[in-house]
């Protein structure tokens, strides 16, 4: 489909969510095409670009177009950049960072609306993306699950073993001092720009719910988690170099397939300010 006078074309690659944003330069858009962008984005939850050849100022240019860029609580940003960080599996490493379905730091007050991930150099095979789109995963809900949920509140941690595992690599060579963080945010949002309600727990960091203990909340969480990544709820997205995915992150989950082992695969990240999920 080709979207105004513009030229650029959203093309969607899965039923439930993403889309591919061709005929774009980002190094060169106007305030036409960047509001065409925020409507793709609000729309798909997840959009990709290919071919953008981006230096570390352009891509933070790029970003703070559709927000507040702002500092990862345990990784160093990259020289000069402190908004912009590395992730990267090198040639010997088995654990991926973030390996695991999930939404970006959700143990802080005010977790991030968005992560934009630019590809710098990739593996020959693997390093997919999958994502998951939540707010089919709440609509896919019996009406009295969806009832039981609107009442509850999760914790989320950032030490959870799940998660905090992924970590180590990157903590190990530009980590930064950081306590364990933990936050309590409702089973389900109501997203600040749609209005839509979406299912907010996450298998990296929701370790029980508010008022339930451990043991008492993980039957629910585990049918939960099961049920946010039906397939019908997925889409999936081949890394090329220069390729450049920004999602919804209190829309989405994601999680980065770790299957290329003895290659490397290095990304550039920002996340942009959230506000505190309601």
């Amino acid at each position: 489909m080709q979207n105004g006078h513009h030229g650029i074309e959203v093309r969607r690659i899965a039923g439930s969510l993403g889309a591919e944003i061709l005929n774009v330069d980002l190094k060169t858009l106007d305030d036409a095409t960047t509001k065409q962008i925020q409507q793709a984005f609000l729309e798909h939850k997840v959009i990709f670009f290919r071919k953008q050849d981006l230096e570390p100022q352009q891509f933070l240019d790029f970003a703070a177009l559709f927000g507040q860029p702002v500092e990862y609580p345990f990784v160093k940003g990259i020289d000069g950049f402190p908004e912009i960080i590395q992730v990267l599996k090198q040639e010997h490493e088995t654990i991926n960072f973030g390996g695991v379905w999930h939404a970006d730091t959700t143990y802080l007050p005010e977790p991030p609306k968005a992560t934009i991930l630019l590809a710098r150099e990739v593996p020959p095979f693997g390093g997919d993306t999958l994502f998951a789109d939540q707010a089919a995963a709440f609509e896919g809900l019996s009406d009295g699950l969806k009832t039981t949920l609107s009442s509850l509140r999760g914790i989320s941690s950032s030490a959870k073993a799940d998660a905090s595992k992924t970590r180590e690599d990157r903590i190990k060579d530009s980590g930064t001092k950081s306590k364990d963080l933990e936050a309590c945010h409702p089973a389900v949002r109501t997203h600040p720009e749609t209005g839509r309600k979406h299912l907010y727990v996450n298998v990296a960091h929701t370790v029980r719910f508010d008022g339930w203990t451990e043991a008492e909340s993980q039957p629910l969480l585990k049918y939960l988690f099961e049920h946010q990544v039906r397939p019908e709820y997925t889409c999936r997205f081949r890394w090329e170099t220069s390729s450049i995915a920004m999602w919804n992150n209190a829309a989405v989950l994601h999680n980065p397939v770790n299957d290329y082992h003895g290659y490397r695969r290095c990304m550039h990240r920002i996340t942009l300010a959230g506000d505190k999920p309601v």
